[in-house]
């Protein structure tokens, strides 16, 4: 299984250490991809802009969304566009992790209907593939096997459906091992209707914060983030690994779920937090 990181590019104050130093130390200390998380009615750094940054500071870490609401970019062509332009310059690192999204607010922002979401997202599907594929004459052409690679994320049917007809596999988000378990039969059975041949990728996530202030770093970046869930947001803090231990059951678990690549997201932009991830996961 690999194990990815986070950037901290959804933590309240981050700041250009938090995204270009962040992305050096991760690629020196082995992690295999770096990720964002996506957001729009929130003080983040947008998800595409913070992986070009990375992009730009390293020759080998996988970049990841995971995952951008493709509905939000109303404009398929020019989303197409960006994604092509970020593979081809980071010579074929990217992965594109795309769901509908879940925050009304997000799409009142963005002047899009967000009861139609899911048709939004299919067409948008379709689009890029279009577009990918030479059809619409809008390049660059992607360095990946024509198109950056592809994931799609959701817990529902379609979720898995999408996946099958369109990407190289599916990402769950946030949530425990067993979920994983539990979708794998759906996804293979999405993948073989499709006439798929081989087997979907898999991705996952979890929070982490590590050191003395684990506790806060948590209650402040997770709960704040995840704030309109109301109550439920302490339960997303609960979950955070707070200490090594932890992380490595976490990933245990995941890996022996048969995740392929788990990805470790931070509560805090300290660029420390990229070495104490390294000394739980992997010594």
């Amino acid at each position: 299984m690999r194990v990815g990181i986070g950037l901290p590019n959804a933590v309240r104050g981050v700041d250009r250490a938090g995204i270009v130093e962040w992305a050096q130390r991760a690629e020196r200390s082995g992690f295999a991809s770096l990720g964002t998380l996506d957001r729009l009615v929130y003080a983040n750094y947008e998800s595409l802009i913070a992986l070009a940054a990375a992009a730009a500071v390293t020759e080998r870490i996988e970049l990841v969304t995971d995952i951008l609401i493709a509905p939000l970019r109303s404009n398929t062509a020019l989303l197409a566009k960006q994604a092509a332009t970020i593979d081809s310059l980071s010579e074929g690192r990217l992965t594109l992790g795309l769901a509908p999204g879940g925050r009304r607010d997000d799409f009142e922002a963005s002047g899009v209907d967000f009861s139609q979401r899911g048709r939004i997202f299919e067409g948008q599907l379709d689009e890029i593939t279009a577009v990918w594929s030479g059809e619409r004459g809008v390049g660059p052409t992607p360095r990946h096997n024509g198109r950056p690679g592809l994931l799609i994320g959701g817990r529902t049917d379609v979720a898995y459906e999408r996946a099958a007809k369109y990407a190289d596999g599916w990402t769950i988000g946030g949530g425990a091992p067993a979920m994983i378990t539990q979708a794998l039969d759906k996804l293979t059975a999405a993948w073989s209707a499709a006439g798929r041949a081989g087997r979907p990728r898999t991705m996952a996530l979890f929070y982490f914060a590590l050191g003395e202030d684990a506790e806060k770093m948590a209650s402040d970046s997770l709960g704040g983030y995840y704030a309109f869930l109301g109550d439920n947001a302490q339960r997303v803090v609960a979950s955070a690994a707070k200490d090594a231990d932890t992380v490595r059951q976490y990933l245990a678990g995941f890996e022996a779920a048969g995740t392929d690549d788990v990805i470790c997201f931070p509560a805090s932009a300290d660029v420390s937090q990229v070495d104490r991830l390294a000394e739980a996961a992997f010594n």
